[in-house]
């Protein structure tokens, strides 16, 4: 919507992680190296944690840009709402394994372990990315590190990468997790980015789809803007979305703080509750079974939800540009009516 507008080749700020717009913060090269480590070992388990938005995805989805296809077979998986039954069933189907309903459990291992062999006797490795970690149980997690038993003569034949949020560092200390930890190799928590960051990160984005100056923002601007979103990335996004929606809007090419305080204002308001309103209790996970259509569509709605929301937006902007013309001029109203 406000892209044309400020003369930008694509959406800077979009929610939805994308490895094009990867910058590198302190945390996040560190974090970047580790996977590089426990890519290069290619053995055992590497574990990342972050908060909410902190990015760990998008490093993901960089890691498996510069994996060279050649070399390793490589798998995400990000619906971990899953009973110990059935996380099983979702790994074989995110190597595009067979995974009908009727499968024992049995048949699954030994469908699983022919393809690493078979991975293996063809010079490629397995690496099995789990997203979304904290959701895990220890059931959940002890079958992941039972797959981790499938060696050849000289190593490993499947290592796994376990991103979430800190509350997995809870199921990592559990007692009976023991097995796992002498098998994890390396593990790095996220944390947000500083000030400066936030601002080179904000620069960084709006420089990847051409940006030359238009919006400016002021130094408080950025000041405020890290202060609302603490560094946070995806918070940071999504202010910074608002921002450039609201400049395009009211037709404004530099921002002060007072402006980005308008939008954290009208951010806060939609998320209030009504006066009296009660809490919604939130619904139960269902953990019965394991759905592979939607663990499929989990790996690819952020590209569908961006797409849906881009239509959105051009809909919305092409009635944004006749009720401006309506506003602007009284001639407007009869050029409005003839579209």
């Amino acid at each position: 919507m406000y892209e044309s507008y400020y003369g930008l080749s694509d959406k800077p700020f979009r929610l939805r992680p994308d490895p094009h717009f990867f910058f590198g913060s302190r945390g996040h090269k560190r974090a970047m190296a580790y996977l590089e480590y426990g890519l290069a070992q290619g053995e055992g388990f590497i574990v990342i944690t972050g908060e909410v938005g902190a990015g760990k995805t998008t490093l993901v989805r960089n890691l498996f840009r510069q994996i060279e296809s050649d070399r390793i077979v490589a798998a995400h998986i990000v619906n971990t709402h899953v009973n110990a039954d059935d996380i099983l069933r979702g790994v074989v189907a995110a190597f595009g394994l067979p995974f009908e309903d009727s499968a024992s459990k049995t048949t699954l291992l030994a469908r699983l372990e022919n393809f690493l062999r078979t991975c293996d006797r063809d010079g490629k490795r397995a690496l099995l990315v789990v997203d979304e970690a904290q959701n895990l149980t220890p059931r959940v997690v002890e079958e992941l590190r039972m797959l981790s038993n499938f060696q050849s003569d000289e190593k490993p034949l499947l290592q796994t990468f376990l991103l979430g949020q800190p509350e997995f560092r809870a199921t990592l200390h559990n007692p009976g997790m023991q097995q796992l930890r002498q098998r994890v190799i390396a593990t790095y928590h996220l944390g947000p980015m500083d000030e400066l960051e936030t601002q080179a990160y904000i620069e960084h984005r709006l420089l990847t789809v051409g940006w030359k100056g238009d919006p400016s923002f002021t130094p408080a601007a950025y000041a405020a803007i890290y202060e609302f979103t603490g560094g946070i990335p995806r918070k940071t996004n999504h202010l910074c979305d608002r921002l450039l929606l609201m400049g395009f809007l009211e037709e404004m090419h530099a921002f002060t703080d007072a402006d980005v305080d308008i939008v954290i204002r009208d951010i806060q308001q939609e998320f209030e509750p009504p006066a009296g309103a009660q809490a919604p209790v939130a619904p139960q996970a269902d953990t019965a079974g394991f759905d592979p259509e939607s663990a499929v569509f989990a790996n690819q709605y952020p590209a569908v939800l961006d797409e849906r929301m881009l239509r959105l937006e051009r809909s919305m902007g092409s009635v944004l540009s006749i009720l401006k013309r309506i506003v602007s001029t009284p001639a407007g109203v009869n050029q409005a009516l003839d579209e």
